[in-house]
């Protein structure tokens, strides 16, 4: 795409200029358009040539902010208002505000400065047409810093026309430096009111009416995991996604191997989209908002292949004000599609303010230590938990209702919200995804809120006693009553390393990103059955023979969760494939094992249209489980789903650090003919670096790992099924259970002679079962025999970590 330059124009110049062109500034010149111009054209010189798209515009100066001021006398009269102001107090904070704005407003603007604004304006239609569409955009000097967003604070006007509507925006965007919010946030951060100035950027229309927009962050916004691009997107202009006034699509796109050349695109998930922003022709408003078709709102907003391009346009970003920085810089950014053309711009870029400012060295976990009925559930913001009474508001003329400590309980947020929002234990809110507003304000903050609940002003009642809990993954629950949490804040930096390496037990993919912060070697367990019973629902061969399934009310749910596949097997190698490449990316280059599926029969059954391909077992523990079922006829087409899943999580998204597992080997021929199956789909041992390790979880596998160890690259022990295999109990029946213990010495001396087998075959052996997280014993048991990892639950670690160097040292 051609872009077209503002031409220099006799009225532009820097010092004591109005107006400047956008591609005259750059990052260094805040002081003098703001953080949002600067920005703009900071992208406009540097990333432009880079084949960034990027709208051209002009800004006014903060030098033409202070004229209009000073030769105006406004500065006395604003002190005098603002010398009785308590920002606490919400009647006074709103009097004080409404009168400096109206100020602001009754006072015009000198003929030089609307001279200077209406050349600006010609200059650009002169590019673009007569009458050219604009964006007016408030661009303050105190804005998108590092460790301050202001986001929001002053106001946008969209779909602009004229030069007369383009002053009168102007003027509006004046006044607003004295919004309710912009006072009330820059007294919170320290700003002097007389100091910030106000600079104007008034940028050509994308013509995202017609298409879509978004809001997309270089980093994951929850964990400050650095490794991913968060994207959102809906249709329509980009303020309803900005103000959280429809829950939109997000997808997450892995950092590392995109910059490799890969399509790692870890995750989909579908927005309800309700409404969009279009321009409001021959209205009395500039835009409207109009309902979305259902059938559009069932479709993602963008293609796999636009996903792409912004997460590409995300890490450049990132990457060029990491440079200039001279630190890492995670960027904040708002796109939009243009429908005319279908070309992609970034409208905004800004510092990343809430990760980026956390102390890097301390980990600080949340855990509620009882559980009651969740009232509403809705996206997490922040992996913290709030309590409080809760306050239900549906409009801001009542926000003085709200008393600080409170949960605050509404349909969505705006910035004439903010004075409140930062007095509340935790924030819910019916509408909005993870980059509207209420979750920027909230994560700045430091306050949890789950945002797009749908219908919590309706359930959840005035004066109740809440908790709200979004430490429990991406869902974020609110429970009834004040349930009982702990806080733990663990410092890093003193943490030892051990010989042994330590893996973790992974299976929700949602909390992936947050897990790779607990010091690790990797993942020695990523279950696939977590996905398959939660995410996916349904079984394989009902999917891959969906016109031969019987049960209709089968039939009806697995049309519902597949309505955006005609090909119904589709669904499960994508939801496969994005978790299990979620818990890949959270860790990578670090190794992740993945087991492939061991439901047994009775747990296939219960899935989603199940019990028409299930057999009736007396013992499904003993039975057709693990490897008998992947050669199979009777499944080996739903194993076929498992196998291309995992053959994208590795040759498409590039996540070669995933090694494959297979559970329940019987014998070391079985193990050959998994390997054959697997080759059928191009999984084959050796090619792009695959490894293939079994589980050592049988008599068999101990007894013969010799023979093992010329079909697998590796062993891992499953202590569980070890031990009931090994004592010949059954750990579901309660008549025996209390014989099932990992350190009887007959398990011992099974686990010793594992280990010395896979060590005298030079293949790797490590442990993935229950016993070292629950037992330290057992596990300094394992560290004085060799085992070369100890892969734990996620709690266990840290306290594992530190007994296990304790042994190395030989202090214990």
């Amino acid at each position: 795409m051609v872009q077209t330059t503002i031409a220099q124009s006799s009225l532009y110049g820097k010092a004591q200029a109005f107006v400047l062109p956008l591609r005259d500034v750059g990052i260094t010149d805040i002081p003098i358009v703001g953080g949002k111009n600067a920005s703009l054209g900071e992208m406009l010189q540097q990333l432009s040539p880079k084949g960034i798209n990027v709208p051209d515009g002009f800004a006014t100066t903060a030098y033409a902010y202070r004229h209009f001021i000073k030769v105006a006398g406004l500065e006395e009269k604003l002190r005098h208002l603002f010398a009785a102001l308590d920002v606490e107090d919400m009647p006074s904070l709103q009097q004080v505000g409404q009168q400096a704005r109206s100020l602001i407003l009754q006072t015009p603007f000198s003929d030089e400065l609307q001279a200077a604004i209406i050349q600006g304006y010609q200059t650009l239609c002169e590019c673009y047409g007569a009458d050219t569409d604009v964006a007016v955009r408030s661009s303050a000097t105190a804005e998108d810093l590092p460790d301050a967003s202001f986001a929001g604070q002053q106001e946008t006007y969209l779909n602009v026309h004229g030069s007369n509507s383009v002053l009168e925006a102007c003027h509006k965007c004046f006044a607003s430096i004295f919004t309710d919010r912009a006072i009330s946030y820059r007294q919170t951060k320290g700003f002097d009111h007389f100091n910030v100035a106000l600079s104007v950027g008034v940028q050509k229309m994308v013509r995202s009416d017609l298409a879509t927009s978004g809001v997309m962050f270089s980093i994951d916004t929850e964990t400050g995991f650095k490794d991913a691009a968060l994207i959102t997107a809906a249709y329509g202009l980009g303020e309803t996604v900005v103000q959280g006034a429809v829950n939109p699509d997000e997808y997450l796109v892995f950092k590392p191997t995109l910059k490799q050349g890969f399509r790692p695109i870890l995750e989909k998930r579908l927005g309800s989209k309700e409404i969009k922003m279009i321009y409001d022709v021959g209205g009395s408003k500039f835009t409207k908002n109009v309902p979305v078709p259902l059938e559009q709102r069932r479709q993602f907003a963008i293609s796999d292949d636009e996903i792409l391009t912004l997460a590409r346009w995300a890490c450049e970003i990132e990457d060029h004000y990491s440079t200039v920085r001279g630190l890492y810089t995670p960027m904040d950014i708002e796109w939009a599609k243009d429908g005319i053309t279908n070309d992609l711009f970034i409208v905004q870029a800004r510092p990343e303010t809430v990760q980026s400012q956390k102390m890097q060295n301390v980990l600080r976990s949340y855990e509620l230590k009882e559980k009651g009925s969740a009232l509403v559930k809705g996206r997490a913001v922040g992996e913290m938990i709030g309590q409080g009474k809760a306050r239900v508001i549906l409009d801001s003329h009542n926000i003085d209702q709200f008393q600080a400590g409170e949960v605050l309980v509404t349909n969505r947020t705006d910035p004439d919200w903010e004075p409140i929002m930062k007095r509340a234990s935790a924030i819910v809110t019916n509408q909005g995804g993870r980059t509207c507003h209420a979750a920027i304000i909230a994560r700045e903050m430091g306050i949890p809120a789950i945002v797009g609940c749908g219908n919590a002003t309706t359930v959840l009642q005035p004066g109740q006693a809440l908790t709200v809990s979004c430490a429990e993954g991406e869902e974020g629950r609110v429970y009834e009553g004040l349930l009982s949490f702990s806080v733990k804040e663990i410092p890093l930096e003193t943490l030892p390393r051990t010989r042994t390496q330590i893996l973790m037990n992974v299976g929700n993919p949602e909390e992936a990103f947050g897990l790779s912060a607990i010091p690790s070697d990797g993942v020695g367990l990523a279950r696939m059955e977590f996905i398959i019973a939660n995410q996916i629902q349904v079984h394989p061969l009902a999917l891959l023979y969906f016109d031969q399934l019987e049960n209709e009310p089968d039939r009806d749910k697995i049309t519902e969760l597949t309505s955006q596949y005609e090909d119904k097997a589709q669904f499960f190698v994508d939801k496969l494939a994005q978790g299990m490449g979620m818990i890949a990316a959270a860790f990578y280059p670090k190794p992740v094992i993945v087991r492939m599926s061991d439901f047994k029969s009775n747990e296939y059954a219960n899935l989603i249209g199940g019990r028409q391909f299930e057999p009736h077992e007396e013992n499904p523990m003993m039975g057709w489980r693990g490897a008998s079922r992947y050669y199979d006829d009777r499944y080996r087409d739903g194993f076929a789903l498992e196998c291309y899943a995992m053959k994208r999580v590795r040759d498409e998204m590039g996540l070669t650090n995933v090694i494959l597992m297979i559970p329940f080997c019987r014998t070391p021929e079985e193990g050959k003919c998994v390997l054959a199956e697997m080759a059928k789909h191009s999984l084959t041992r050796g090619e792009n670096g695959l490894k293939v390790y079994v589980m050592c979880e049988l008599p068999s596998n101990v007894m013969l790992a010799d023979e093992f160890s010329q079909v697998f690259d590796g062993f891992s022990i499953g202590s569980n099924d070890l031990t009931q295999l090994t004592l010949g109990l059954d750990r579901d029946s309660s008549l025996v259970a209390h014989l099932f213990d990992e350190r009887n010495n007959a398990v011992k001396r099974m686990i010793q002679q594992a280990i010395v087998t896979a060590k005298r075959c030079d293949r790797k052996i490590g442990i993935c079962g229950q016993a070292p997280s629950d037992y330290p014993e057992f596990a300094r048991f394992l560290v004085e025999h060799g085992i070369d990892s100890i892969s734990l639950n996620p709690d266990s670690v840290l306290k594992t970590l530190l007994e296990i160097a304790a042994v190395e040292a030989g202090e214990i």
